[in-house]
Parts: structure tokens; sequence; C-alpha cells
């Protein structure tokens, strides 16, 4: 099994105070709230985090893109992965994704192919559409997102691997072009997509043939549904799914009992969900269809019990209590080295994942407690995990027998 952290590189300060009692962090949120002295000190603590995952042994690090928000520092990946390929020497670096639709498609192909060379061939290039609120930012309408997404996707691959290309587009065209330089790996880096849940992104994903991550980790149902979905395309594709197709996005944290992982992380899961998640964005399906960035087919895969979890309601993140937390640890890998190393197994076995994304830090959690989890999760569980291959994927058994 290979073991990522995925490192959302939260603002490293707690701006609770800033929502006044109310249920929202104010959106845009003004410069007069921003500390640059913070915003140096949190660079600077997740690059030493990554230098320590490289030297304890994990396979690679996970981070995305986002914008305008204290939610996470990442508005450019490729930065943090230009920086990140100077620090480290084995670690995979999985950028998770680019937001394809908002950018200029060449220029990605550029960076990224730099990224690889940077790297020595270490780059995993994720490509993701981005949530609502990136769009605003970047005004680039929703109802273009899929289209967007797909024609540069197109153009990048093509970038990679063509000696000359030209294409003309609805969005974007070039003459004639080689790209120089090119990716170290052969024919481009591997590509992987984020599914939350719409169908066309499985579809897309199995039609390419690309691994994917199934879900926000949530809900078993809806990820099982993901995967029978995603199995069937890959098949009518002219692919079949392994466990090599699907990560795992988990929170994880080792202590000396599940009452003090949760004292410990507890309170910074419940900053992630009540204040950071989804700032100055929405995520439910049913807005995401009328504001035309989802279709009105695209959970028809769905089997009618897991529907709601389809819904992605914010309100289950942002309502989120510490009694709420307690009660789903008790089936989550947090607590002793013994318990999250088979949760985590447990959970990788029944999706039928050989990779799995682990959620460590999220929140503003302090650096010491980062920096400790990591060498004691590297000590404790690490090697239990990689010693670990998971060989089927039993959802997808189940629709292709």
């Amino acid at each position: 099994m290979k073991v990522f952290v995925f490192d959302l590189l939260a603002y490293d300060a707690n701006l609770d105070h800033l929502k006044n009692g109310g249920a929202e962090l104010p959106y845009p949120l003004s410069k007069e709230h921003f500390d640059a002295d913070t915003a140096v000190r949190t660079y600077e603590e997740h690059l030493d985090a990554w230098e320590l995952l490289d030297k304890c042994g994990y396979d690679g690090v996970g981070f995305n893109e986002h914008h305008c928000s204290p939610y996470g520092l990442m508005n450019s990946p490729n930065l943090m992965a230009a920086s990140a390929a100077q620090r480290t020497k084995k670690l995979k670096l999985l950028i998770y994704g680019n937001l394809l639709p908002l950018h200029e498609p060449l220029r990605l192909a550029e960076e990224l192919a730099m990224i690889d060379c940077l790297s020595k061939g270490r780059l995993i290039s994720g490509f993701a559409r981005g949530i609502p609120r990136e769009y605003q930012v970047h005004n680039v309408p929703l109802n273009e997102s899929r289209a967007r997404f797909e024609e540069a996707y197109e153009i990048i691959t093509r970038a990679w691997t063509d000696d000359v290309f030209s294409y003309q587009g609805k969005f974007w065209s070039y003459h004639d072009v080689a790209l120089w330089p090119r990716p170290v790996q052969r024919p481009h880096p591997p590509i992987w997509v984020p599914v939350i849940g719409s169908k066309e992104s499985i579809e897309f994903a199995g039609k390419h043939d690309l691994p994917i991550t199934p879900g926000l980790g949530r809900a078993r149902g809806l990820r099982d549904d993901i995967i029978r979905h995603y199995a069937k395309c890959l098949a009518a594709a002219g692919h079949r799914i392994t466990p090599d197709h699907l990560s795992l996005g988990i929170t994880a944290y080792v202590a000396d009992s599940k009452a003090r992982a949760l004292k410990e992380y507890g309170p910074h899961i419940l900053y992630f969900n009540q204040t950071l998640f989804s700032h100055g964005n929405f995520t439910e399906t049913e807005r995401q269809r009328e504001e035309g960035y989802s279709t009105m087919a695209s959970t028809d895969y769905v089997r009618p019990e897991n529907l709601r979890a389809a819904a992605n309601l914010r309100s289950e993140f942002r309502n989120l209590t510490m009694r709420d937390l307690e009660e789903q640890a008790a089936h989550m890998p947090l607590g002793t080295a013994d318990e999250v190393a088979q949760r985590i197994i447990d959970a990788a076995d029944s999706a039928g994942a050989n990779q799995v994304q682990l959620a460590m830090n999220r929140g503003a959690l302090p650096h010491e407690l980062f920096m400790a989890q990591i060498e004691r999760f590297a000590k404790e569980v690490l090697p239990i995990l990689q010693a670990h291959e998971v060989k089927t994927v039993p959802a997808a058994e189940e629709v292709l027998a």
C-alpha cells in the first residue's frame, strides 16, 4: 500500500473570533485580518513537514489549489511542488490538483513539465475542476466548467506527448507548439482525478483510464456507488479496474488512546469543519445544478439510500459537534497504533484502494503536533500499511462478475 499525507496548508492561526457569534467566517475576508508573519511561518512549517515525510519514508505528499481563503494557502500548488522538489529526494509530489478550467492550459503543461524535471520524475499530476468559489474569484462562468476542463485536458496531454501540435478549441487555440522542457516520465506524469460524486467526472476518468479518489471519505455507501460506476466506465472503455486505480482519503491520528487523540486533534477537526471548510463557497448539489456547475443527471447512478450523502449538504459539516465527532471516532482510525493501522487497512480493503491519503493536520493543528505525529505514525503504523497489499476491488467485482 502507498501512503500519502494530504496537506491543505491552512493559515496557521485560528480565526473563529472573526465569526462574531455567527456561523460563517466573513467572505471576502479583509486584508486587515491577514498577518504576513503567520503566512511566512505557515509555508516554512509545511515545507519542513514535507521534508520530514520524505526522511521518514512516506510515499508521497498531496496538496491542492484553492483561492482567497485561510482554508488553504496553496493558490499555486505548482510553486509548492517546485519548492518541495528541492527539499525532498524520494517523496512523490501529488498536486491534487490544478484547476484546469481556470488557467491557460499550455502554461500548466509547461510548469508541470518543469516540476517533473525539477523532481527527477516524482510528479503525480492531479486535474480538478475546483469549487464554485474559485470561479467567482477568477470570473469564469460555472456553466463552462466541464467543457473547459475537457478542452484543457486534451491540450495538456497533447503538449506533453505530441512532437508538434496545433489545436483549435472553443476556449484556447495554439499553432505549431513543441513543448520544451518535456516531462521526465513518459509518455507523461501519472494523472489522477479527485471525484466528489458527479457522474460526468467518473465517466471522464473511466474513459481515459485515470485513477480517482472516490468521494470525500465520509460515506461508505456513496463511495461504493462511485466505485461501481467507475468500474463500469473503465470496462466500457476497454480497461479493468485494479486497486491502483483508487486512493482513499482518511482522517487519522495516533495517540496513547482514543480519548487522547480526540483531545489533541478533535478541536482542529471541528475548526476545519465549522469554520474553514467551504468558506465563501456552496457545496450543495442542488445549488450547483441551479448555477450550471452540475447537471440534473449528475447523481443518477447513486442508489436511493445514498442520495443524502450525494447532496453534499454543507450543514452536515458546519453543524458537527464534539459529541458527533466522539460518536464518529468510534469507527475512525484515531487512537492507538494498532487500532489506527487496522482501521486504515480495513477501509482500504473494503474500498479496494491500494493508496491512502491521510489527513493528519486538519484545521490549524500546531506545527509541533504535526511533526510529532509524522514521526510517531512513521514508527508505529507506516511499516504495517506499506507491508499490506490490497488485491481486489470488492464493489467492482459485484458489478463486473
